[in-house]
């Protein structure tokens, strides 16, 4: 399973965070709005209440506005709301208000509190509004009632808020890692069946469900563009093929005929010419097989034959073949060969890149100089074949284009061959889904198969 924040990569994973985003700070904008708009409206209450009641103080019987007031002090409870008589000094009369709050102007019009009205001492903010106005005899009336319904409507809607959110965006995150883990299965899937096509199998196709979806009818471009691409690499595949053997047959014809003429002019100047002819006939023919025994790898119908083989005995084989040769050149040839996987695979082909590989080792090694074959198993398991010479080794910006057809660097080009070795020796460890690594230095080259024993 694919770690957590890679789920979250993908583009619906992104556009549900967005959305989800969005949709909180919507949230917020609109529960703001309500809560400006009820606070509004309960402070509007609130004066509303205020106004009434010091009107109906304030027309009441002079005589019996004392008693009024302490009456309504009674009837409401302390806290809640205040009404306070004071005299012209400013001196408490009546009521459950001790002294005159600064914040109030004798005007008759609603202010905000900043002191508690309960405990004017403590000096704690206090979400009140009062009302004072001048009575006809010098006393002061003042009428005031806590506001904390509007900060409990606050609460309330902040607590919505908080609710609607965890409501919405848990299960919102929890649907997109469910919405995001689809699409990125089939992407897996997707990029695994990329691989072979990537090693060359154009016969492959990308799965297509039955959902019809955006990814499908991508896989479908892809799967109509691989099948146009399959066939016209047929064709010119068989164009090419067809080439090669069409001028086999004739080139062969001609140099039986000029290695006639040859023999039968015997000892005439005109003998080397025809010498030469013939060898650059055997170059090209030998070019023709080479491009032939490409395209028949490549074609990986082969890999059906593969079944177990020895490894360990094919590397050694090959090492008893180019012993003789690297004696005759005074190199230095060693072999180290260690436990190896189970594999399977087709050992003449096998034997047959393992040689191309020990053979271009020995020929561009100098005389005098060493070449090791070693095998042994990696850190992951695959059985891993090393190719090390001591020769002028392969610059890196080349190590990538040896493996094409016809190509020869710098340091090859006035060696004998025909540029197509390596691309042989590519083309079998495709087919049995090996890998091919090209290292060294410019005190030799290396080349590495890794095997990987669940690949064929």
């Amino acid at each position: 399973m694919r770690p957590l924040i890679d789920v979250w990569r993908s583009a619906s994973s992104r556009l549900i965070l967005i959305y989800g985003a969005l949709f909180a700070i919507w949230c917020v904008i609109l529960l703001g709005v309500v809560q400006w708009e009820a606070s509004r409206y309960l402070v509007g209450v609130i004066d509303q209440m205020l106004l009434q009641r010091i009107h109906y103080l304030e027309v009441s019987d002079p005589r019996r506005l004392q008693g009024t007031v302490e009456a309504a002090s009674v009837i409401d409870p302390k806290g809640i709301m205040w009404v306070g008589l004071f005299d012209a000094d400013g001196k408490p009369v009546a009521g459950n208000i001790t002294r005159l709050p600064d914040e109030l102007v004798q005007d008759g019009v609603v202010y905000p509190l900043k002191a508690s009205l309960a405990d004017p001492d403590a000096n704690r903010p206090a979400r009140a509004r009062g009302v004072t106005v001048h009575l006809a005899n010098g006393q002061r009336l003042v009428v005031a009632k806590e506001s904390n319904t509007i900060d409990g409507v606050g609460t309330i809607i902040k607590r919505g808020l908080l609710w609607g959110l965890s409501l919405t965006l848990l299960p919102g995150l929890l649907g997109g890692i469910l919405i995001a883990r689809g699409p990125a299965r089939r992407i897996r899937e997707i990029q695994d069946a990329t691989a072979p096509i990537r090693e060359g199998d154009l016969t492959r196709r990308l799965p297509v469900s039955r959902r019809g979806d955006e990814l499908d009818l991508l896989a479908g471009i892809v799967n109509t563009m691989l099948g146009e691409i399959e066939r016209l690499l047929g064709e010119v595949k068989g164009v090419c093929d067809n080439i090669a053997h069409d001028l086999r047959t004739p080139l062969t014809r001609l140099r039986t005929r000029l290695y006639r003429t040859q023999q039968q002019i015997g000892q005439r100047p005109e003998a080397a010419l025809l010498d030469a002819c013939v060898d650059d006939i055997d170059t090209v023919l030998t070019r023709f097989r080479a491009l032939m025994r490409v395209s028949e790898l490549e074609d990986r119908q082969r890999s059906a034959c593969f079944a177990d083989i020895d490894l360990a005995q094919v590397i050694r084989d090959v090492y008893e073949f180019y012993v003789p040769l690297a004696e005759d050149r005074g190199q230095r040839f060693e072999l180290t060969v260690g436990e190896l996987p189970a594999l399977r695979g087709d050992p003449q082909l096998l034997f047959e890149a393992l040689a191309n590989l020990v053979g271009n080792a020995i020929k561009f090694t100098p005389n005098g100089g060493a070449v090791r074959l070693t095998a042994g198993v990696d850190v992951e398991g695959n059985a891993r074949i090393d190719i090390v010479d001591s020769g002028p080794g392969i610059p890196t910006d080349e190590r990538e284009a040896v493996v094409r057809r016809f190509y020869r660097g710098d340091n090859t080009r006035a060696q004998p061959g025909s540029g197509l070795g390596l691309s042989i020796v590519n083309a079998i460890v495709k087919l049995h889904g090996y890998s091919l690594e090209i290292g060294g230095d410019a005190h030799g080259a290396q080349f590495s198969v890794i095997c990987n024993p669940k690949a064929a």
